[in-house]
């Protein structure tokens, strides 16, 4: 156990690493620019080896630049974990916390953005005027899957040839559409020509997924 503090969460022995691998990974560890480093995570505690820290304390107190011994010693007393949130700082901030805490905390955060970037994201529904009515279910059944699952959905309606002379006809199918899909989805763009197609963007009806969401719990 390295200066009677904390046991090494990489080296439990605190020996001098002795093959030239263990020398690399010692120094990928403890390097803050080094791209090997993200496999041993964050530093805390002993792993911490610079001369001093920029430390906050537990409460959010900014606490200036102290000697690194001196803020482990601050973390032991208060039974607690010294943690570099900030290892490319000079010189890098660390903060006292309960670092299993922390962990939970940012693993919730990231589940979470996942979710809303899962849920934000555009899918797409392609068409053309000449659409026959076997192709037209399959692409209604895809459009209906995403608007229930919580996506934004753009319909792009592409002319061909000579469909071009009649984009009248583009409009009436995006009207179509929307009579298909009232139940579920709502219009976020109208239906708007773009050059050589029609677009619109639909998003899902929130008071009907929360209502069948209620009828599941």
């Amino acid at each position: 156990m390295p200066n009677g503090g904390w046991p090494s969460h990489r080296n439990p022995s605190g020996r001098i690493p002795s093959s030239p691998a263990e020398k690399e990974n010692t120094i990928a560890a403890f390097n803050p620019r080094d791209p090997r480093r993200r496999e041993f995570g964050t530093r805390i505690n002993q792993r911490i080896r610079v001369p001093e820290v920029r430390l906050i304390g537990p409460n959010g107190d900014q606490l200036g630049v102290v000697a690194t011994y001196a803020a482990q010693m601050q973390a032991r007393q208060a039974g607690l974990d010294l943690v570099e949130i900030s290892p490319t700082a000079r010189p890098p901030v660390c903060r006292i916390m309960d670092y299993g805490k922390f962990r939970y905390d940012q693993s919730k955060k990231e589940k979470q953005n996942k979710r809303n970037s899962s849920a934000t994201r555009v899918k797409e529904v392609q068409l053309h005027p000449s659409v026959g009515d076997h192709d037209y279910d399959v692409k209604l059944r895809n459009l209906k899957k995403f608007l229930g699952e919580g996506h934004r959905v753009k319909v792009a309606l592409f002319f061909r040839g000579r469909e071009n002379a009649h984009k009248e006809l583009g409009f009436v199918l995006m009207n179509r559409v929307l009579g298909d899909v009232r139940e579920i989805g709502v219009v976020e763009q109208a239906p708007k020509l773009m050059g050589r197609n029609i677009q619109m963007v639909l998003m899902p009806n929130l008071k009907v997924r929360q209502a069948a969401k209620a009828s599941t719990d």
